[in-house]
């Protein structure tokens, strides 16, 4: 039987699709490639090259397939264009999970992993963050993330897992694939993009937020971590596990300002910073406590230093300073 990865060939989705061939799991993909890329596919892997919202192209695929459970990866993502744009993001995310579960359940698979968010806190009240901690977005994408969560939930008869996380960053460290977006607004390889010669500087937005260095405080894992923890979640989902909700993180946050010094000793040179606005609905910190999924889905973070988390990155990006191909 299959599993199906919503936004398989994305940047996360990818490395999760990489680790369930290794692991001897048979993947189909589901991608507009809107974000994602074919190049980071293995070419024995399926993909359909549509949208979750189209139900007739899901149906196809339930119909064509023998899928025993959904790892949804699938969503828009970017915080600032959220809030510019709430309604893309309320018919991308929320309506596609709703053509999806429908879907699912009239084809009867009873699982899936959901790639949720940490946007869902939205200011935390405390630090690290626990999943019984209040829900409250300060922004539509982690609304809308909180929206899917809480339509899984009311599925006769479908377990779920939610996977709550935050910064995703690093590559396979043999650079087979890696992180690239048509436009990048992920820090890490923003800040990468200036040793590269993409562009002069970084911009920090904003250095008057209530932390030690005046900027912002984020939760990086490697997405293999991430990648391993979908995986673990599924098994969870296939002994009988209970629908449950993880947070998933490094228990340690740096700033934006640590992550350049990091990238710079990475990269041995120094990296040049502007101080820029703040952008609308970033919270100061976002750090998660990964007690309960390390004590349920048996998940052991492989990548906590920063700096070698981003070297798996460096080495992607450098060698591969425009992306994948296709783009």
């Amino acid at each position: 039987m299959a599993i199906l990865v919503c936004g398989g060939a994305g940047y996360i989705g990818s490395h999760t699709v990489y680790k369930l061939l290794k692991c001897n799991e048979e993947a189909v993909v589901i991608d507009n490639l809107q974000t994602g890329h074919r190049a980071a596919l293995k070419s024995s892997v399926r993909l359909y090259e549509d949208d979750i919202r189209n139900a007739a192209a899901l149906e196809k695929i339930f119909t064509e397939n023998e899928i025993e459970a959904v790892i949804h990866f699938a969503a828009n993502s970017i915080v600032g264009e959220s809030v510019q744009k709430p309604l893309k993001y309320f018919n991308n995310n929320v309506y596609g999970m709703q053509v999806l579960l429908e879907t699912m359940e009239k084809f009867g698979v009873d699982k899936i992993v959901f790639s949720s968010s940490a946007a869902t806190y939205g200011e935390p009240k405390k630090i690290p963050i626990e999943e019984t901690d209040t829900t409250a977005p300060t922004n539509p994408y982690g609304e809308s993330k909180l929206i899917m969560e809480r339509m899984i939930k009311w599925i006769p008869n479908l377990r779920y897992v939610s996977l709550r996380y935050f910064n995703a960053a690093g590559a396979i460290e043999s650079g087979e694939i890696g992180e690239s977006h048509k436009i990048e607004t992920h820090l890490i390889p923003l800040i990468l993009q200036v040793p590269l010669g993409k562009r002069d500087h970084i911009t920090i937005f904003g250095d008057d937020y209530p932390t030690p260095d005046g900027t912002c405080i984020r939760d990086y894992i490697h997405v293999l971590d991430l990648a391993d923890a979908h995986i673990l979640a599924l098994n969870y989902l296939r002994n009988g596990g209970k629908s449950d909700i993880f947070n998933l993180g490094n228990g340690t946050g740096f700033s934006v300002k640590e992550i350049i010094t990091a990238a710079e000793k990475v990269v041995g040179k120094k990296i040049k910073t502007e101080i820029g606005t703040r952008r609308a609905g970033d919270p100061a910190q976002l750090i998660a406590s990964s007690d309960k999924a390390k004590k349920i889905l048996k998940w052991t973070p492989q990548f906590s230093d920063v700096e070698k988390i981003i070297a798996t990155a460096w080495n992607w990006h450098k060698n591969n300073p425009e992306g994948y191909k296709d783009e």
